[in-house]
């Protein structure tokens, strides 16, 4: 090979190092952004979210004299009427202590809201209600450690109507055809939801699950869930836009 060959294949080496540096700079810096701008979104929502909570503290319960427990945040959790939240509308904080895992809960699966927080998966109940809670979470980002969740640990959801405990019962991996994790058993339970194995690279073939029942002293007030029996689940693909994208639910 002649010198000019040479010099002129290491010409374009050292152009495509310099392109694919190019590329990988431009990935880290879009993955880093993102990852402030959830932090930021959750340090904002959880401080307006304690706001709100002392707020109600400080007032009458609007719930006095009926026949539901633990609505106003009183000392007693228990099922209580809850408005339909908005999409994309902040229902409240889940936290796994052990874990020191904590994040802020907002209405939907969409990429938009997951990609700042968990979600709520539409069709499920709401939290303290008699049913199952479904809720979403990026494995890279605010469900990174679940997968070291252990049998009995305890998971808290604060809501403004009340805090709820459960406790952990199952852990298991499925496919996203495999529905059945959210049906509706008619008793207090959680259901959380994120793409697995949890280091896999690009969109995650498999379903992490995290089964929990309410924990007796939370007991809740059998309620009824408009619209929620008539929901059927067809898949826990993956929504995209996002490596650890985790369901898509649909309605009929």
């Amino acid at each position: 090979m002649s010198t000019t060959a040479r010099s002129a294949r290491k010409n374009r080496l050292t152009r495509l190092e310099i392109a694919l540096l190019a590329v990988g700079l431009l990935a880290l810096s879009v993955w880093l952004s993102s990852i402030v701008r959830t932090r930021l979104v959750q340090r904002h929502e959880s401080s307006m979210f304690d706001k709100d909570v002392q707020h109600l503290a400080n007032k009458p319960s609007p719930f006095a004299g009926r026949s539901t427990r633990g609505c106003g945040r009183s000392p007693s959790p228990g099922g209580c009427p809850q408005a339909p939240v908005a999409q994309n509308g902040l229902i409240g904080r889940l936290s796994i202590p052990r874990l020191g895992l904590q994040a802020m809960v907002r209405e939907g699966d969409s990429a938009g809201t997951l990609s700042v927080a968990l979600g709520h998966i539409p069709g499920t109940a709401m939290p303290g209600q008699n049913g199952n809670v479904g809720v979403a979470g990026h494995r890279d980002t605010l469900f990174r450690g679940l997968g070291a969740v252990r049998l009995d640990d305890v998971i808290v959801f604060e809501t403004l109507q009340g805090t709820y405990r459960y406790q952990v019962d199952n852990t298991q991996v499925v496919k996203p055809t495999d529905v059945a994790v959210l049906r509706d058993r008619k008793f207090p339970e959680l259901t959380l939801v994120t793409c697995y194995p949890f280091y896999y690279v690009g969109a995650a073939p498999d379903r992490f699950i995290v089964t929990a029942h309410l924990q007796p002293e939370n007991a809740a007030v059998p309620l009824p869930k408009p619209g929620v029996n008539s929901v059927e689940f067809h898949s826990l693909r993956h929504i995209g836009g996002h490596s650890g994208s985790t369901v898509a639910m649909k309605s009929d």
